[in-house]
This record gives structure tokens, C-alpha cells and sequence, in this order.
């Protein structure tokens, strides 16, 4: 059986699965947008933005709200921080490897 924080973290790694869906959460990470505006740069369907926003939305990345007649979208940060959290267990195994290569190329620097 899954845990619920495993599910949460399944979650959020599915949403930031698809390029498009990252591309979003950055364009949206500096200001709030409209539907509409998000899916301007994007050359595929408004229907077809809206499913990448309902799946950011599901893994609780985005929240989204209703202003008048305009669907706004802003990024829930605070959501990445369990995904973040797992990710830094893994630095220690690429920090490692770079300190590594780094004093080989050094060493060969002064030879």
C-alpha cells in the first residue's frame, strides 16, 4: 500500500513529468496569469493547456480561482518543498562525484 506522502511526491514527479506543464509553473512562478495568458506561447489547443493546468492543479502545484469571467492561475510553491526534500537526499551521490572530478582536474592543472 502506498503512503499518503509517497502518493503526494508520485503526484507532484507526474505533474513535473511534461515539459509543457514545467514551462507553466515557470511562466506562472513570477506573476499570476489568466488561463488565456498561459496558453498564448503555447501552440497547441486552449482545451489542451486547460488539461496540463487541471493535472498542475490536481498535484496541488497551482491554485487556481475564478475572478469575474477570467480563470486565474498562481503558482503553490510551498507544494514543491516535499519533492525538494526527497531531491536532497540524492545531492549527496552527484556532490560527491563533482568534488571527485573536481580535485582530478586540479590535479592535472599542476602537473
Amino acid at each position: 500500500m502506498v503512503n499518503s506522502s509517497a502518493a503526494r511526491l508520485d503526484s507532484i514527479f507526474h505533474a513535473l513529468s511534461d515539459p509543457t506543464r514545467r514551462a507553466i509553473l515557470h511562466d506562472i512562478a513570477t506573476r499570476e496569469k489568466t488561463v488565456s495568458e498561459i496558453a498564448r506561447p503555447y501552440p497547441v489547443s486552449l482545451a489542451a493547456v486547460s488539461k496540463h493546468i487541471k493535472v498542475l492543479e490536481t498535484a496541488d502545484l497551482i491554485a487556481r480561482e475564478r475572478r469575474g469571467s477570467f480563470q486565474i492561475v498562481r503558482l503553490k510553491a510551498e507544494t514543491l518543498k516535499p519533492a525538494e526534500q526527497w531531491l536532497a537526499y540524492y545531492e549527496k551521490f552527484w556532490s560527491q562525484r563533482l568534488d571527485a572530478l573536481q580535485t582530478l582536474l586540479e590535479g592535472e592543472k599542476h602537473e
